[in-house]
């Protein structure tokens, strides 16, 4: 790692280094300009520590009074440019994580935001929050990573014009409609895209970097040697998870808590549907917590992140204590330390830091993908889907005076007055954190207060003691009067937003050839997931069928044209081969060998689910032919909830747009002109994937049909490719319908809809039935109107 890296890191900086990297040799030695606000001694520690990682320091010298110093070298220094980024859920944690050491805090405000039921930030402590950090060399990012919208348009521009002023370090978002928002209208602003942008490969990250995203925070399903491949396809900033809560499903890809009720997880409304406790069908019925992953723990990894070319270190748990945020914090700002020391200094550090993490009271560690994508372990469907440290069952109530006490037993983790516990009741329907009043100790028994909704059976764990509060080192970042911090969004209204006419290329399109793409009929189009699916198709054909683009497919098709599969019953022509929308580092390659061949077999219609999937397309035109185009919808995964994201989309080079199935009517028709909606593809039927997993669990789970506590049932579909690679979905046995709706949606200028039927298994008689009522416009019976009706969960207040 050059000095100028060095340099440029946030540990080092503390606002007080700024560099400029004029070229490294060992015959040419690097210049670097630094400049200091506070005292001269603190260069010259710098340059003492400096002087430990290179052969050799050539010089120091002052330039002027303002503090200007310059420095040559002439060897590389080891450590490596690591920023560590911590959650700051709360005034409290924001303090924990500074004082234990952390380089930059990300923070949400009042809405917008992926974590809307932790405390968040006034807009007075924001404002705050960062005008303290930057005088002390840290950081500060605001998230603003979730969907809006078109009725929230107004407010994401104020909110963002809001920030423009307040000037963060960074906005961390997922929505398209965000990144265009920001970039046209407020260009100061430093974008980041967060996981739920679902980025896990270089182009992915390229793509975005080109349109104004400066740092990528990576999909968490990445494997070590994915993440190397990805930095050196790259000069963007990366950022990855190193520790915290897991999500089951692919990053913001899950639909499972907005399918139940409209508190999506991609609106930071997530009920948490993976911790729950579920059951088998079946004589013999099994309960576990089938899809509660551990939480990952990579202070082991620190070393090997950072020699993969890392940018930042990300902490999860904005919605976790301050107890917590201080200690994570502590271990991962000891590891990163390390690194420029010997090899046994690093491994007494981590190991070091380890012990310091067994006091994170979370879940089980695992280092989910990052080691294999066969190995499942980072599931334990015996283990509670809860955090912290488990203290056993209540064993009796009692009641005294008005205050309700519950016995647990436990073995090495006694409990005090202050600690704070969660309680899980032992049907799984109620989860509660509580601060213990009252600590009654005999033995290793204990008499607790408790709620009074728990009762005999319920679990409770040990999330926060009162003695860890008291031992971490804290400093106040908002000063107690903040008065002077006045400003807070205003009234103003978003510009209107111009979305380009069907078939019109964007900035030269994504195609690159020259003949305008032909239309695609009206009509009903059906989306299958397998090769044996198009079969059953043929008995009622729609206008195009969508098949499945993945590995198992993409096989089949290119083994077709070497004349080893059986024809199949449509042509190139009659079909849209449809990207799944997790596309990590591993497929790139050979997805985009294969893409000019399968132009050049006839298939000419792609719907892409990932940023990525554009640059697969950046040639293919051109390599068979000028006169042909490659025609690209934009499927549901891109999220296009409002114009802003439409046009952020649309600059990409596509044609057409698929609603996201989370969508309803009314927003549909609000984002989308009347003139403006024969480009656009509505979902009328759907098994919606609820999880879409990166890995096979058939070998831990050999069932396929399981339920919860509201007697609500599901199912399980594993596959595995040749190449060992696994994807399990999970779908409602309950299908979403809106069939009945197609007159009326044709009545307000839609002319095309989707019957998918991708999942399970497609059955002849079934796919029957749903395509004569489609056809007739007649409803279904048991079936889910989704969100399709009430829309989004929304609460005013937030």
């Amino acid at each position: 790692m050059s000095v100028g890296r060095l340099f440029s890191t946030p540990r080092y900086r503390q606002n007080t280094f700024y560099t400029y990297n004029r070229g490294y040799s060992k015959t040419n030695p690097e210049l670097l300009v630094c400049r200091t606000e506070g005292s001269p001694n603190r260069i010259f520690g710098f340059w003492n520590r400096l002087n430990n990682q290179c052969d050799t320091l050539e010089r120091m010298s002052k330039i002027d009074l303002l503090g200007i110093y310059k420095i040559t070298c002439n060897y590389e220094v080891t450590m490596n440019a690591i920023e560590l980024v911590a959650p700051a859920g709360s005034p409290e944690a924001l303090d924990a994580a500074i004082g234990a050491g952390a380089d930059a805090v990300y923070l949400g405000v009042k809405n917008f935001n992926a974590r809307l039921r932790t405390t968040n930030f006034a807009y007075s402590q924001a404002q705050a929050a960062i005008r303290t950090l930057r005088r002390m060399g840290k950081r500060c990012y605001i998230t603003v990573n979730t969907v809006f919208e078109q009725r929230e348009s107004n407010r994401m521009y104020q909110l963002l014009n809001y920030l423009s002023r307040i000037e963060p370090d960074g906005l961390i978002v997922q929505d398209f409609g965000v990144a265009y928002m920001a970039r046209r209208y407020f260009p100061s602003l430093k974008l980041h895209a967060s996981t739920q942008m679902n980025i896990a490969s270089g182009r992915g990250v390229n793509i975005l970097s080109k349109r104004g995203i400066s740092r990528v925070v990576l999909a968490r399903e990445l494997a070590l040697e994915e993440i190397r491949d990805i930095r050196s396809k790259t000069n963007s900033e990366l950022e990855v998870f190193v520790h915290g809560a897991l999500c089951i499903s692919e990053s913001g890809l899950c639909l499972f808590s907005s399918f139940l009720g409209g508190k999506s997880a991609n609106r930071g409304m997530c009920t948490q549907a993976c911790r729950r406790m579920y059951r088998t069908a079946g004589r013999v019925s099994e309960e576990g917590y089938f899809f509660s992953p551990g939480d990952l723990q990579m202070i082991e990894k620190v070393p090997l992140l950072a020699d993969a070319g890392v940018n930042a270190f990300k902490i999860e748990g904005r919605m976790k204590s301050a107890d917590y945020a201080g200690v994570v914090v502590s271990a991962y700002r000891m590891a990163i330390d390390s690194l420029g020391g010997s090899e046994e200094q690093i491994s007494e550090s981590i190991e070091r830091a380890k012990r310091i993490l067994q006091n994170d009271f979370a879940r089980e560690k695992t280092l989910f993908h990052y080691d294999s994508h066969t190995d499942i372990s980072f599931l334990n469907p015996r283990k509670s889907g809860g955090a912290g440290i488990a203290l056993g069952k209540i064993l009796k109530v009692r009641k005294k005076g008005e205050d309700c006490q519950g016995l647990i037993a436990y073995e090495n983790t006694p409990v005090a007055e202050g600690d704070s516990i969660r309680i899980h009741s032992s049907d799984d329907r109620r989860r509660l954190s509580y601060k213990l009043t009252t600590v009654e100790t005999s033995g290793s028994e204990a008499w607790i207060s408790i709620p009074l909704a728990f009762t005999v059976g319920d679990d409770v764990f040990l999330i926060q003691t009162k003695a860890m509060s008291k031992r971490l080192r804290r400093q106040s970042i908002i000063p107690k009067n903040i008065d002077m911090f006045k400003r807070a969004p205003g009234h103003e209204e978003a510009p209107y937003v111009e979305l380009a006419g069907r078939g019109k290329a964007v900035n030269g399109g994504a195609a690159g050839g020259t003949k305008k793409p032909k239309s695609l009929p009206e009509g009903l189009y059906a989306a299958v997931s397998r090769t044996s699916d198009l079969y059953a198709a043929q008995s009622i054909k729609p206008v195009k069928v969508i098949l499945t683009l993945n590995t198992r497919t993409l096989d089949y098709l290119l083994n077709m044209f070497d004349k080893r599969k059986q024809p199949l019953p449509f042509r190139a022509g009659d079909l849209i081969l449809a990207f799944d929308p997790f596309f990590p580092q591993a497929l790139e390659s050979s997805f985009a060998e294969a893409m000019p061949r399968l132009c050049q077999e006839g298939y000419r219609t792609f719907e892409i689910n990932n940023p990525a999937h554009v640059s697969l397309f950046r040639n293919s035109a051109a390599k068979v032919g000028a006169e042909s185009t490659v025609e690209l919808i934009a499927g549901p995964y891109l999220y296009a909830f409002n114009r802003f994201a439409a046009a952020f989309i649309q600059e990409l080079g596509v044609d057409y747009i698929v609603s996201p199935l989370e969508n309803n009517r009314q927003n549909l028709e609000r984002t989308f002109e009347r003139q403006e909606r024969s480009s656009v593809f509505v979902p009328v039927f759907a098994y919606p994937a609820l999880f879409r997993i990166r890995s096979d669990l058939s070998p831990l789970y050999p069932w396929e049909r399981f339920g919860d506590n509201q007697d609500e049932w599901f199912s399980l579909i594993t596959e595995r490719d040749e190449a060992g690679a696994g994807e399990s979905l999970v779908i409602p046995e309950t299908p979403f319908s809106i069939v009945d709706k197609i007159p009326f949606l044709r009545e307000a200028g839609f002319r095309r809809f989707i019957l998918d039927f991708s999942g399970p298994a497609l059955k002849k008689k079934e796919y029957k039935t749903v395509m004569a009522a489609a056809q007739e416009g007649v409803p279904l019976p048991n079936a889910s109107r989704f969100n399709w009706k009430d829309g989004f969960f929304y609460d005013d207040g937030k």
